[in-house]
């Protein structure tokens, strides 16, 4: 019987780390340019704003990283709310992440061990790494998404993502 308990309770803690579709998780679907879920873009998307934000905060003291770390705090935060408008303007059923996915967090704990020049390309690497893969959900969402207030929303975020991509990319190595 307690190792019923335990099972259960195991499977209620675990469940949150897996609620992205395996799919999209495993880059499946990336790979096969292949629509995310609804609730795997709405994941996806806060995720990213979650990382971009926290392991730009860690940036903000580089003097090197310092203007780009600002305006990917101003922009995440600002996709974030539009986001959670969205989705409660449309009355989506989805419980938005609180707090970035274990790998994100993995990164972040990463950052956080590093100083000056190292800090600075792994911040630079993260950032292309993440752009990248934000703007491939977004671009895939835009064309094939299930639900028109996102798929408008994903699309008219493309550009920003891009531009995001494209500075990240420029920044100090």
């Amino acid at each position: 019987m307690k190792k019923t308990y335990f099972l259960v309770a195991a499977l209620c803690v675990a469940t949150p780390a897996f609620a992205e579709s395996l799919p999209e998780r495993t880059g499946i679907n990336s790979a096969m340019g292949i629509a995310p879920k609804t609730d795997d873009f709405i994941q996806g998307a806060v995720w990213s704003d979650l990382f971009e934000i926290q392991s730009s905060q860690q940036a903000l003291s580089e003097p090197s990283l310092k203007d780009f770390a600002s305006k990917m705090i101003e922009d995440h935060h600002k996709t974030s709310a539009e986001l959670k408008q969205i989705v409660s303007d449309n009355n989506i059923n989805n419980m938005l992440p609180v707090d970035v996915d274990e790998s994100s967090q993995k990164k972040l704990d990463t950052l956080h061990g590093l100083h000056d020049e190292s800090f600075v390309r792994q911040y630079r690497q993260d950032q292309i790494t993440t752009h990248e893969n934000a703007l491939s959900l977004f671009q895939r969402y835009a064309k094939n998404g299930d639900n028109p207030a996102l798929k408008k929303w994903a699309a008219s975020t493309v550009p920003t993502l891009e531009e995001h991509l494209r500075l990240a990319k420029n920044l100090p190595q």
